[in-house]
């Protein structure tokens, strides 16, 4: 289900409350940043978490255990801790944030995330125990970004999975881009790309293959 929100979004900012600190991060109030998730359900997108519960437990794992991100967006400089997973369910409300922060910036649409990315962005956090959040420069992309990308960029596909919410680029500061690619590439599955001059990797839920640019 793909929802786009640009008015919604417009009028959501309102209840932002953000801070400037020392590093330049925009650090959002987490409550702040939930309340305007709601707000965004409220004006009539509250489908942003109606996808199917595709990833499992990483081995390991119960289901109780909770399962929290911290992520930051290179774009808009905002950054977000949350537990998404808690009392063994998916919590709505976490996982709108992260989808809002997913966003496309450029066209400031957002859609609902495959949970299965949100999955595959913890275990590589917990797999490096990394202190620093994950770095996000890309998620959702509307359609008119991706055509606009692909006029400057051969590395942008036609029918990129970024435009249906199942595609996100990141990095972790403080882990090299090839270790975290052969991390992403161990999960066997889904797609994984390794952009080694650009700094980041690719990660998917479509077909497993691999490929670098």
């Amino acid at each position: 289900m793909t929802v786009y929100f640009p008015v919604a979004l417009a009028y959501c900012r309102l209840f932002f409350t953000i801070v400037q600190p020392e590093n330049l991060r925009v650090m959002l109030n987490r409550r702040h940043f939930l309340r305007q998730a709601a707000c965004l359900g409220a004006a009539g997108v509250a489908g942003l978490s109606s996808v199917p519960l595709l990833a499992q437990p990483q081995a390991g794992m119960t289901d109780q255990a909770e399962r929290t991100l911290r992520v930051y967006n290179i774009h808009t400089g905002e950054y977000l801790t949350t537990t998404f997973w808690a009392d063994g369910q998916y919590q709505d409300e976490e996982i709108q944030a992260l989808d809002l922060l997913l966003r496309d910036h450029r066209a400031n649409q957002a859609m609902a995330m495959q949970r299965e990315l949100y999955e595959k962005m913890f275990h590589l956090q917990e797999l490096f125990s990394s202190r620093e959040p994950l770095y996000v420069i890309s998620g959702y992309r509307s359609p008119g970004t991706n055509s606009g990308l692909r006029q400057v960029s051969d590395g942008v596909a036609e029918n990129s999975l970024h435009m249906q919410g199942r595609a996100v680029d990141i990095r972790i500061p403080g882990v090299s881009h090839r270790h975290l690619h052969k991390a992403a590439l161990a999960m066997g599955s889904g797609g994984v790309g390794y952009y080694p001059k650009s700094g980041y990797i690719h990660l998917d839920t479509g077909r497993v293959r691999s490929w670098t640019i």
